[in-house]
């Protein structure tokens, strides 16, 4: 079994324009996803994703895993929460979310 690893990190942002120019200047890259909804940044292997508007109130580190249904089972069987049940985001990626026993966010990310 493959070991999940962290490649995604969302980032909720008040001014999308803004922080995509401060994340580009950081990463020495422009966004390979720009919508009005979500901007996205490849470097160094990591995804890094600006989400406006979204109810975020922290950063949430994704998981990548191979079965997000397996692994929803497995973490709440351990005492985890669901915060958000596994949904498609757009072209079969999966996405989840839970807390942890103090009330960290936790990411789940299958992909197709």
């Amino acid at each position: 079994m493959t070991t999940p690893a962290i490649k995604t990190v969302l980032h909720p942002v008040s001014d999308l324009a803004k922080a995509k120019a401060v994340y580009a200047a950081l990463l020495g890259v422009q966004p390979q996803t720009d919508s009005s909804y979500y901007v996205g940044f490849e470097a160094g292997g990591q995804q890094i994703g600006l989400v406006p508007g979204s109810g975020m109130t922290s950063p949430v580190a994704y998981w990548h895993v191979p079965d997000i249904e397996a692994k929803l089972a497995e973490v709440t069987a351990a005492g985890a929460i669901v915060k958000e049940a596994a949904h498609d985001v757009g072209g079969g990626r999966l996405v989840a979310t839970v807390t942890d026993p103090d009330g960290n966010v936790l990411g789940l990310l299958q992909d197709s």
